[in-house]
């Protein structure tokens, strides 16, 4: 017992042995490493541009090159930030460039004048290449393009659209660089496709922006498709034909005198339909010579109708003189 005891003491005294020696190894690596952090290094760093107060009316282009590789020495608790966030430069379109024709240009000088409040007090810049930067410019456009809707709808039976699809905005504004915008002359929707469809639709569409559009601003990029979907049912109406432009020094008789029309129709307008709605005419000034027929053409129907045909093709006639 009084051995066991002895050992688990000795065991104790050399777990705490082990905990203090790891614990000073920790404070060692602490201190050094605040040493190191505390030293001044020089080196170079590529800095990214962070562009302010670019003028509303101009658009930058072609400027994703744009860096600027800097030597600085500082401290290295300094150059850890640097490790962690990306550094950028800002470069105030304002104060900080001038414009020549169609380029902005920026010069280091520039740069060496804002050292303190680009960088900081404790560091001190050394060089900065390249020793001038470029940024072309546009002049910004704002140009109102319809959006047209990419669809393939299929209905169940005896369903269909009263009236036509709904899209919200029809159509949107595009900003951006003269060259740029003038080349777009209306937005597409991305592929939308709906099978046995029989109740409203209600949709949320992306648009079709153009690629590589990153110096473009769209007003919107989704748009909303509404449709009101019902019964429909099919309707049949006879009508009289009538001719014009006879000359008048003829007289012509055909045959037949009336033909069928079919239409398409939701049953809650199908009751409002009648043949006064329609008008089916043949034209005698479209005939050639020899020609012994005429072709009906439907001049008149409803809006709340669709695929109306003429069941009869060709009118017969003779001129009686």
């Amino acid at each position: 017992m009084i051995k066991k005891i002895k050992s688990d003491i000795k065991t104790s005294i050399k777990t705490r042995k082990i905990n203090v020696f790891f614990l000073f190894l920790f404070f060692a690596f602490i201190i050094l490493i605040l040493t190191k952090l505390s030293k001044e290094y020089t080196n170079t760093v590529v800095f990214n541009i962070d562009k302010i107060n670019v003028p509303q009316e101009n658009v930058i282009l072609n400027d994703s090159s744009a860096k600027l590789n800097i030597t600085l020495k500082t401290h290295g608790f300094k150059w850890l930030t640097y490790y962690f966030n990306k550094p950028k430069i800002a470069i105030d379109f304002v104060k900080d460039v001038d414009k020549i024709d169609s380029t902005f240009i920026w010069s280091k000088s520039k740069a060496y004048l804002l050292e303190s409040t680009q960088f900081g007090k404790q560091v001190e810049l050394l060089n900065i290449t390249p020793d001038t930067l470029r940024f072309r410019f546009d002049v910004n456009l704002v140009k109102k393009v319809p959006i047209i809707l990419n669809a393939d709808i299929n209905y169940s039976q005896g369903f269909d659209v009263s009236e036509p699809f709904k899209i919200t905005p029809d159509s949107i504004e595009v900003i951006g660089p003269n060259v740029l915008v003038t080349q777009i002359d209306s937005v597409e929707t991305n592929p939308i496709k709906l099978t046995d469809v029989k109740s409203d639709i209600k949709k949320v569409i992306q648009l079709k922006l153009p690629k590589n559009s990153k110096d473009l601003t769209f007003s919107d990029n989704t748009v909303s498709l509404t449709a009101t979907v019902e019964k429909f049912t099919e309707g049949t109406l006879k009508l009289p034909i009538s001719i014009k432009n006879i000359p008048n020094n003829k007289t012509i008789k055909y045959f037949p005198k009336t033909v069928n029309v079919t239409y398409y129709t939701s049953l809650n307008n199908f009751k409002t339909i009648s043949a006064k709605d329609f008008k089916v005419e043949c034209d005698f000034s479209k005939t050639t010579n020899n020609q012994s027929f005429l072709l009906p053409e439907l001049t008149k129907f409803p809006e709340t109708v669709k695929h109306v045909k003429i069941n009869q093709q060709h009118i017969e006639f003779i001129i009686t003189e």
